[in-house]
């Protein structure tokens, strides 16, 4: 499966930092880079459960692809959020579900500096975003 042209550019901007502080540094910019989620949107219904901080996630289908918007309370984790929307935005419910999130951290360079809890929060939203598109 091809990847979606963001995160393409994920990828390389995180594979050409030489540590983890250049990374964590890159990461808190993608995190500023989420829409802003509206009062409305930030509301129970949209909350993901499953996360130690606060993740909202909002889904729409657009011509068969889904586009998802996030929004979270820690910075980090909005960093990380963003660059698992990088990864989904535009693919079909089919594709949704091929998603490997710990093989996408790895190739960003991230993945040994998820935790346990990060790492089932994110899979919490991608679980999220695949019953939204069933």
């Amino acid at each position: 499966m091809s990847l979606p042209a963001e995160a393409v550019d994920a990828l390389q901007a995180f594979q050409d930092l030489p540590g983890w502080e250049q990374r964590a540094r890159l990461l808190m910019q993608w995190g500023e880079r989420l829409p802003v989620l509206n009062e409305v949107e930030m509301c129970d219904t949209n909350r993901v459960h499953g996360c130690e901080s606060q993740v909202w996630l909002v889904g729409e289908l657009k011509d068969g692809h889904w586009q998802f918007r996030a929004n979270s309370d820690a910075r980090l984790i909005r960093g990380l959020v963003a660059l698992l929307l990088a990864r989904v935005n535009g693919l079909s419910a089919n594709e949704l579900q091929q998603v490997d999130l710990a093989d996408w951290f790895n190739q960003l360079g991230l993945g040994r500096q998820l935790s346990q809890s990060r790492s089932n929060g994110l899979n919490a939203v991608l679980q999220r975003m695949r019953e939204l598109a069933a």
